[in-house]
């Protein structure tokens, strides 16, 4: 546990929290597959939490920062729909020791933009399958490509970029994939431009408003492309019993 926000990282969270268009889009990619209790993995500041927490489901959020934590209990502590918010690392040795008590517990488990940071990503998977019930569902979002690796992605601390089938490979040994797809088409260009020409440190807020603003182009684009090329690449799995 951290007693102290990553700058760059605080930063990026803090400029996607106003991009409200881009963080529905976002939800409303994964929301078809979301089902009964769900737990999210590094909530972060909470940009997808209280999406989440609307749906009218219990939530549990986690964050390994003692100061994610706090920003999220001052958000949504006193929501209706929030079981609690855990003090949880993904690669943390004593995962099973600590957490065995939700084990088998939740319906959905959810983390958008956080195997990225985790450096033994296999392990991660397979602690969050801990968590599902069998039968539940295993959400991921992680950036693509790793050729895009900049210094956007070594300011927020990745250790890596997927492809579709280096997603499948890290799941498929733990859960079944039900579906994987390429998101975010239009973000590729400026992720690129602005991270690996211009070298910025943290993603520019004016950039940003501008992308949020043409949203819903940029959705209809994904839809032209058929899903198949994009800045970021998600996942859905399931826990099988044919699966150890």
């Amino acid at each position: 546990m951290t007693e102290q926000v990553d700058k760059e990282g605080f930063e990026t969270l803090n400029t996607l929290s106003a991009a409200d268009n881009f963080n529905l889009w976002m939800f409303d990619t994964i929301r078809p597959f979301i089902k009964g209790k769900i737990f999210e993995a590094g909530s972060g500041i909470g940009n997808i939490s209280g999406l989440l927490l609307n749906m009218g489901q219990p939530v549990t959020l986690s964050d390994y920062s003692l100061p994610y934590r706090k920003l999220l209990a001052g958000r949504f502590g006193k929501h209706p729909h929030l079981t609690e918010i855990l003090d949880m690392d993904l690669e943390d040795e004593l995962f099973d020791e600590k957490f065995a008590a939700y084990f088998g517990t939740f319906d959905t488990v959810i983390a958008l933009n956080v195997i990225e940071h985790v450096k033994a990503d296999g392990y991660a998977v397979a602690n969050c399958k801990k968590l599902l019930k069998e039968g539940g569902h295993f959400i991921a979002l992680v950036p693509a490509y790793q050729l895009l690796y900049n210094r956007f992605d070594k300011e927020l601390g990745h250790y890596r970029r997927y492809s579709k089938k280096s997603m499948q490979r890290l799941v498929s040994p733990h859960l079944s994939i039900v579906r994987c797809r390429y998101f975010n088409l239009a973000g590729i260009l400026g992720w690129f431009v602005s991270g690996s020409i211009l070298r910025y440190r943290t993603i520019p807020g004016a950039q940003m408003d501008v992308f949020n603003a043409l949203v819903p182009v940029f959705r209809l684009l994904d839809s032209a492309v058929f899903h198949r090329v994009g800045l970021s690449v998600w996942v859905v799995s399931v826990k099988s019993g044919n699966i150890k």
